[in-house]
């Protein structure tokens, strides 16, 4: 009986010219623990890095289909060059919306999280095989993969078709704000917050949750919901996420005295985090972007818009040895979005910026 029924269904469907969705399984695991330890604190004037208010108006660039820069302006030395400007829009026709985080995993594949500002804490990951990307020259010609899915007279030229076929767009699902997509070095998994906001930066509630994306369908398989408190210390879940190459992971929060660093591991059912003893006085600026790790130099990188802090992970072993000399930071020019960081193996970042989505690479180890 229960056969006839499915064969009838499938019937009807192929009748009606429905569409037949497979929806894979997705399990929650709940921790009862705490997913959070916190030991004393003390206060690290790292003055060295410096506070770069948001501007009152983000700078948008007028030349979207031209090779573009980003260069410091105080601190350390560096300019991040147009590496690859992102599809507009989208596949069939599709608006994408706002980039928000990137995740590389070594030499082949990079993956982008989009969210619609009309589609409240959802979204979609885009992977992109950066081998093919570049075997094409897309790096030469960064139209050619910004008009991945424009036609011309009605259809797509034989450049455009072997572009697409680089790109696999996954499909919508609840990402929160979307800010966290991160790569295990360790266990080569992709991982991220479920920060859902009710409000910009005011989460739903006082779980966190982490997911684990599975890459063949980039869309979830299952999440752990845990709670982070500690000897008076709630935290409501992070909205960054980064891994070094011993799968140690990191983000940091704000609450209102100081940067908050936090690290922990991720197991298959349950996290475990702790906050680091070091309190960093001073951030890089007004809003936390994102974190990254540059896995040959082993620095953690802290991002605000138009400014990067970075110091190294070792100083956070034990009770933390971090000086105010461990840190690093520079200041950027023009004020764009930083979204994010990511590093393909070498040591020269790559950074994803808004209001023009592209990703702009090094020209140095940073």
């Amino acid at each position: 009986m229960k056969f006839l029924k499915t064969f009838l269904c499938f019937v009807l469907a192929m009748a009606l010219g429905a569409p037949i969705v497979a929806h894979a399984k997705y399990k929650v695991y709940y921790q009862r623990s705490s997913g959070l330890y916190r030991g004393r604190l003390r206060t690290l004037n790292n003055k060295k890095v410096h506070y770069v208010k948001v501007p009152h108006k983000y700078y948008h660039v007028a030349h979207t289909s031209k090779v573009h820069k980003i260069k410091s302006e105080r601190g350390k030395k560096v300019t991040f060059t147009t590496r690859y400007i992102l599809p507009s829009p989208g596949k069939n026709g599709q608006h994408w919306g706002n980039p928000q985080s990137i995740a590389m995993t070594g030499k082949k594949y990079m993956y982008i999280v989009y969210c619609p500002t009309h589609l409240r804490n959802k979204g979609r990951i885009v992977r992109f095989n950066t081998q093919m990307l570049d075997e094409i020259g897309v790096r030469l010609h960064p139209k050619e993969l910004r008009d991945a899915y424009v036609k011309h007279h009605n259809k797509y030229s034989t450049t455009q078709k072997r572009v697409q076929k680089a790109i696999k767009v996954g499909p919508i699902f609840t990402t929160g704000h979307g800010q966290s997509l991160a790569y295990n070095w360790k266990n080569k998994g992709l991982y991220m917050w479920r920060d859902k906001e009710k409000a910009p930066r005011v989460p739903v509630s006082n779980w966190g949750y982490i997911q684990h994306i599975k890459t063949k369908t980039l869309r979830p398989d299952h999440s752990i919901r845990f709670s982070l408190h500690s000897h008076g210390t709630h935290v409501p879940g992070g909205h960054d996420l980064t891994f070094d190459r011993s799968g140690n992971a990191y983000f940091w929060s704000f609450p209102g005295w100081g940067a908050y660093i936090f690290k922990g591991k991720i197991h298959k059912r349950s996290v475990k985090f702790r906050l680091t003893h070091q309190v960093l006085k001073h951030l890089p600026g007004t809003r936390i972007q994102s974190m990254g790790y540059n896995p040959v130099r082993k620095r953690l990188l802290m991002l605000s818009d138009a400014s990067i802090a970075s110091f190294p992970a070792k100083g956070l072993r034990g009770h933390g040895h971090l000086t105010n000399h461990s840190f690093e930071w520079t200041q950027f020019g023009p004020k764009r979005e930083f979204e994010g960081i990511a590093y393909d193996g070498s040591s020269r970042g790559n950074l994803l910026v808004n209001h023009c989505p592209e990703v702009l690479q090094a020209d140095r180890s940073y």
